[in-house]
């Protein structure tokens, strides 16, 4: 195999799958299948609980009569709130290395197959 045709391989655009893009849907089904079912119950569970500590933070709020108490409960509402965010965050991070795993292996396969192509010829 000479240098023209290796060049001619590697500067041949890639057929493009619609097939194999992620999409939201599919990111949402890999998130709740049997692998991910753990991280799916912690980020629900403490999402949940997160989101019932910063109701019960508010509603305090409003019913406290000391400014030391309304700052408390404010400070933990927005705490409980952020913890809300990144419980979603970290859900997203899974999800994204679910993906980058998917794309690892697709990169390795394309690999395999220019490798194939390189030592038929």
């Amino acid at each position: 195999m000479n240098n023209e045709e290796i060049k001619r391989i590697i500067d041949s655009p890639p057929e493009y799958d619609e097939s194999r893009e992620d999409s939201y849907i599919s990111m949402v089904r890999d998130f709740y299948s049997r692998k991910m079912l753990s991280t799916a119950i912690l980020v629900w569970g403490f999402g949940i609980v997160f989101f019932a500590a910063a109701v019960y933070c508010g509603i305090q709020f409003l019913h406290a009569d000391q400014t030391k108490s309304q700052i408390m409960y404010a400070a933990l509402f927005i705490c409980f709130v952020h913890g809300i965010g990144l419980m979603k965050i970290f859900a997203w991070q899974m999800l994204n290395k679910a993906g980058i795993r998917r794309e690892i292996k697709r990169l390795e396969l394309r690999i395999a197959e220019l490798t194939g192509t390189l030592t038929c010829k």
